[in-house]
C-alpha cells in the first residue's frame, strides 16, 4: 500500500471515530445544553461528609452505611486509601476513612479495619497525619486542640494588602482559612464513641504533626509566638474580638453561592458551616439549610455507596465538549452546539470578587468551573469558554466576548503569565503557617493556564502584537525546561503542559521553526510509546526524570497530538498516535481510562475527570481528519 493511500486510511478512519465520539458526546448533553462528567478525586473528601454529620447530629443510618460501602470498595490491596488509582496508601486519606468506618459501625478488628491499621502505623501513626486530619480528629474529641497551631480571628482585620492578610491566600485556601480562623479559636468539639488508640503510635498528640510544607523565619516566629496567640485566644480584647468574629460572619455569608455551597469546593463548605454554627446560626436558619442541602448536587448515590465531589465541573466539561463538537466537524447552527453556546453565555460572572481585593483594577467578565462561583472565576474556564464560544460562531465584538477579553487583560500578572484564580498571588510568607502542610495555599501564574489564555486572546481578536501577547509568550519561553517541554499545574503533566503550550504558540504566530520550539516538539515525539500512544505517572511531579514517562492514556496521547499537529501537521509520530486512538476507541465511542489525568494540588490531591477520555480525544482526532 502506498504512503498516500495509508494516509488516506487513517484520515478516513479517524474520521469516522472522531464522529463516533462526537455522537456518544451528544447523548451525553443534558437537555439544558451542558457536559457534567464526573469529578473524582480521593475517599478523604467522603470520609469527611461522615464527619460533618455527625458532629452536627445529622447523619442517618442510610448515610453510615452507604458511606462504609464506598470505602470498603475502594480499599487499596495495601490496606489503605490513595490519592489516585494505582498509587499507594496515603496517611492521612487512610486515617479519615479508617475512622469514618468506625464512625459507620464496623468493628475495629474487622479485616478491613485492621489492614487499614496496619497499614497506618507503618507509615507512622496518626499523630504524622497532615493537619486536617488532625483538625477533625480534635473536633471528634479524638486529639488534643492544645497539638494544634492556635490562630486569632483578628487576622481578617488586616487590610487586604498586607503580608498576612487573608487576601495573600490562594482563592481556595482563602475560602477555607478565614472560617477555619473561627474553629481553632473556638475550639469546637463533639465527641464520639469509637476509640482511635489503634492507630496512634504514641499518645494522641504528643509529638508533632509535619511542618508547614514550606516553613521559613515566619514558620520559627510563629512557633515562638503560640504560647502567646493560645493566651490571647483564651482572653482576647472582646470588642476586638466581637468585631473579628462578626467580619467572618457577614465575609462568610457573603460568599455563600445559590447552591448552597462556598467556592462551588468542598473545603470552604464544611468549614464555614461549622464555623458559622459555632457563631449561632442554627441548623435550621435558611443559610445552614441551603449548605447542608447543596450536598445532594455533589453526591453519586450508586449500588448502595455513596460518594462525595470534591468539586463539579460543568462549565469546563461543556466548553471543551462543545470545541470537541466543533472539531470533529460538527457546525456552529447545530443544535449541540448552539444549545451549549446558549448555556455557556448564561453562566457569565458579574461579580466582582476576590479577585479584585488586591488588584484593584477591571470589571467583571469571566467564567467560573461549577454551577454556581460568583466570587471565583478563573481564567482557565473563561479562556476555553471564550474558544468554544468562537467555534460556535459569537462574533469577536459580542459584549460577552469582549468583557471575557478585557477581564482576561486584567488579570495577567506581572511577569507575563496568568494564574487560575488572582493576580500576583505569589507571596511565600503565608505558606509559613503552621497550618499549611498540604498542597498549594498561592496561586502562582503557571504555564499551562498562561497558554490557554494566550490561544483564547488570539481567537478573540486580539493582535499578536498587543503587549500582553508579547508578554505571556517571554513568560512561556522563559519557563521552558531544558528538555524541552513545559510543567503542567493543572494536568498530568509535562505533556499537559507542552500539548497546551506549543497550540498557543502556534496561535500567536511564533515561528515553529525556532530552535526552542523544535525542542518541544522533539521532547513530544521522543516520549511516544511503543504502542503509539503517550503517557505521564503522576510520579513525574515528584520525580523529573519521569517526565514523560507512563503507560498510555486516551486523554495524555491527544493532548501530545494536539501539540504535535499544531507545531508540525507532518510529523511522523502523530500516526502512530491517531491510530492508537482509533484502536483503542470502545463500541460506544468513547475510551476506557482508569489513570488519574487532572491535578489539584500536585501529588497531594488529583483528579480522574471522566469526560477527559472522551472530549480530548475526539479534538485530536477530528484536527487530523479536517
Amino acid at each position: 500500500m502506498t504512503s498516500n493511500a495509508t494516509d488516506h486510511r487513517l484520515r478516513t478512519e479517524a474520521g469516522i471515530a472522531a464522529g463516533r465520539g462526537a455522537q456518544h458526546l451528544r447523548d451525553l448533553q443534558d437537555p439544558d445544553g451542558f457536559w457534567w462528567g464526573e469529578l473524582e478525586s480521593n475517599a478523604s473528601i467522603t470520609a469527611e461528609q461522615l464527619f460533618l454529620l455527625e458532629a452536627l447530629g445529622r447523619a442517618t443510618g442510610r448515610d453510615r452505611d452507604e458511606i462504609a460501602a464506598e470505602l470498603l470498595a475502594t480499599q487499596g490491596d495495601d490496606g489503605g486509601w490513595a490519592v489516585w488509582h494505582g498509587g499507594g496508601g496515603d496517611l492521612s486519606i487512610t486515617v479519615e476513612a479508617w475512622y469514618a468506618l468506625r464512625l459507620a459501625g464496623i468493628p475495629a478488628d474487622a479485616e478491613p479495619l485492621r489492614r487499614a491499621q496496619a497499614r497506618i502505623l507503618e507509615m507512622g501513626g496518626a499523630n504524622q497525619a497532615r493537619f486536617f486530619t488532625r483538625l477533625w480528629l480534635a473536633v471528634l474529641g479524638k486529639y488534643p486542640w492544645t497539638a494544634l497551631p492556635d490562630a486569632p480571628p483578628e487576622l481578617i482585620l488586616l487590610p487586604p494588602r498586607s503580608p498576612l492578610s487573608v487576601y495573600r491566600f490562594a482563592s481556595w485556601a482563602r475560602g477555607t482559612f478565614v472560617p477555619m480562623l473561627v474553629v481553632l479559636s473556638r475550639k469546637p468539639t463533639v465527641p464520639q464513641a469509637p476509640s482511635v488508640d489503634e492507630i496512634f503510635a504514641e499518645a494522641p498528640g504528643s509529638i508533632e504533626g509535619p511542618p508547614p510544607r514550606a516553613p521559613g523565619p515566619l514558620t520559627t516566629l510563629m512557633g515562638r509566638l503560640m504560647p502567646v496567640a493560645r493566651v490571647y485566644n483564651r482572653h482576647p480584647i472582646a470588642p476586638i474580638r466581637r468585631a473579628s468574629e462578626r467580619r467572618i460572619r457577614e465575609w462568610i455569608l457573603d460568599r455563600q453561592e445559590r447552591d448552597g455551597s462556598w467556592a462551588g469546593i468542598q473545603p470552604p463548605w464544611v468549614y464555614s458551616i461549622i464555623a458559622l454554627h459555632v457563631l449561632g446560626l442554627p441548623l435550621d436558619h435558611p443559610v445552614m439549610v441551603r449548605a447542608l442541602n447543596g450536598f445532594g448536587t455533589f453526591a453519586l448515590r450508586r449500588d448502595g455507596r455513596l460518594r462525595i465531589q470534591s468539586c463539579i465541573s460543568p462549565v469546563w466539561d461543556t466548553c471543551l465538549a462543545a470545541i470537541a463538537l466543533h472539531d470533529s466537524g460538527t457546525e456552529g447552527d447545530d443544535d449541540a452546539i448552539v444549545r451549549a453556546r446558549d448555556w455557556l453565555m448564561a453562566q457569565e460572572v458579574t461579580r466582582e470578587g476576590d479577585w479584585q481585593r488586591i488588584a484593584r483594577r477591571g470589571d467583571a467578565g469571566g467564567w467560573a468551573f461549577e454551577f454556581s462561583n460568583e466570587w471565583y472565576p478563573d481564567t482557565d474556564d473563561t479562556a476555553e469558554v471564550l474558544i468554544a464560544l468562537i467555534k460556535a460562531g459569537v462574533p469577536p465584538d459580542d459584549d460577552v466576548v469582549r468583557r471575557g477579553v478585557a477581564w482576561l487583560l486584567t488579570m495577567q500578572s506581572k511577569g507575563g503569565g496568568w494564574a487560575a484564580f488572582d493576580v500576583d498571588n505569589t507571596s511565600t510568607l503565608v505558606g509559613q503557617f503552621p497550618v499549611c502542610d498540604f498542597g498549594e495555599v498561592i496561586d502562582p501564574p503557571t504555564e499551562d493556564v498562561t497558554a490557554h489564555v494566550l490561544e483564547a486572546l488570539i481567537e478573540c481578536g486580539v493582535p499578536p502584537g498587543h503587549p500582553a501577547i508579547g508578554a505571556g509568550l517571554r513568560y512561556l519561553r522563559r519557563t521552558q525546561r531544558d528538555d524541552g517541554s513545559w510543567w503542567g499545574r493543572w494536568g498530568v503533566n509535562h505533556i499537559y503542559g507542552t500539548g497546551a503550550v506549543l497550540p498557543a504558540l502556534a496561535a500567536c504566530g511564533v515561528d515553529m521553526g525556532e530552535p526552542w520550539v523544535r525542542r518541544a516538539v522533539d521532547w513530544l515525539a521522543a516520549c511516544r510509546n511503543d504502542d503509539g500512544g503517550w503517557g505521564e505517572d503522576i510520579e513525574s511531579y515528584r520525580n523529573p526524570a519521569l517526565a514523560g514517562v507512563g503507560a498510555s492514556t486516551a486523554s495524555q496521547t491527544a493532548w501530545a497530538l494536539i501539540g504535535l499537529m499544531a507545531a508540525d501537521r507532518g510529523h511522523p509520530a502523530i500516526d502512530g498516535g491517531i491510530d492508537w486512538l482509533v484502536r483503542e476507541q470502545a463500541p460506544d465511542g468513547g475510551w476506557a481510562e482508569e489513570a488519574f489525568t487532572g491535578t489539584g494540588f500536585p501529588l497531594d490531591f488529583m483528579i480522574k475527570y471522566h469526560y477527559y477520555r472522551l472530549y480530548f480525544p475526539v479534538m485530536a482526532l477530528g484536527r487530523y481528519a479536517g
